[in-house]
């Protein structure tokens, strides 16, 4: 149910678009969004303490149905892994796992009611609050921009120091001196361009669906029947398709986080 504020329907999503911050930090490009972090925290540990409590408890015999959705999950995601990525998996699997189901979590917070969480949060006063991580911008960035330092990371290791830099001063056009530079641009443009992308996919569609979900709890407000019923028929449809864009978004993130990866391992 919307609580729409004096102004009407533009106000009311200005309202609900206003990240939590503190005080002295209230805004600009150094600006701390509590909201963003503290859900994405409270949903890894929940995602972290979960599925530690279903590997300690798993059994060799006929699984519950916990075991049974945890290892499905981790098998589809190993199964992911190992097409893509042809080296030593022990630490990208696990990684891909964090990665999928995180994403999984901080998008499914789009699936609550609108006004849920602020209603909850302005009874402790606090007057704005995002339950979506993953529709600020600055965590779908700090999330890539980590991704981006695995990919150095990876570079540097399967083709050491002298390797790598031979690789940004001689790929695609060759090792001719006069072409060095041009190279070197490329593939500059080509790194920056993979967290670039990896924020700006997951923010675009997440930022997207929770702006249509404020649209349709407009409805609720307008004072008419016939635009309750359709904010019911509406929210329902859209919150139906969101779920498929909320699992494809997350397997998007890890499939190109893994492919990123194994690019920067293998050698050109």
């Amino acid at each position: 149910m919307a609580s729409e504020p004096q102004g009407g329907l533009t106000e009311y999503i200005q309202h609900h678009l206003t990240h939590l911050t503190p005080h002295a930090n209230s805004g600009g490009f150094w600006a701390v969004h509590l909201d963003s972090v503290s859900v994405s925290l409270a949903l890894g540990v929940i995602f972290c303490l979960l599925f530690w409590l279903k590997a300690r408890k798993a059994t060799s015999g006929v699984p519950g149905r916990g075991q049974a959705f945890v290892e499905l999950v981790l098998e589809f995601v190993d199964g992911q892994v190992k097409d893509v990525f042809h080296g030593d998996r022990r630490v990208l699997g696990p990684m891909a796992l964090t990665v999928f189901v995180w994403v999984f979590l901080m998008n499914a917070m789009d699936l609550l009611p609108v006004d849920l969480l602020p209603w909850i949060t302005e009874k402790f006063g606090l007057g704005h609050f995002r339950a979506v991580p993953t529709a600020d911008i600055n965590m779908t960035f700090a999330m890539s921009l980590t991704v981006f330092v695995l990919i150095i990371f990876y570079s540097f290791k399967a083709k050491g120091f002298g390797g790598y830099m031979h690789e940004l001063f001689t790929a695609p056009f060759g090792a001719n001196p006069l072409l060095w530079i041009p190279n070197f641009l490329l593939n500059v443009v080509e790194l920056l361009s993979k967290p670039v992308s990896l924020a700006m996919r997951l923010f675009g569609n997440m930022y997207a669906g929770e702006l249509v979900f404020m649209l349709i709890a407009g409805l609720f407000s307008a004072g008419s029947w016939l635009l309750y019923g359709m904010g019911i028929i509406g929210y329902t449809v859209w919150g139906i398709f969101h779920i498929l864009i909320i699992g494809i978004q997350a397997f998007i993130f890890m499939v190109l986080t893994i492919v990123y990866i194994s690019m920067a391992h293998d050698h050109h």
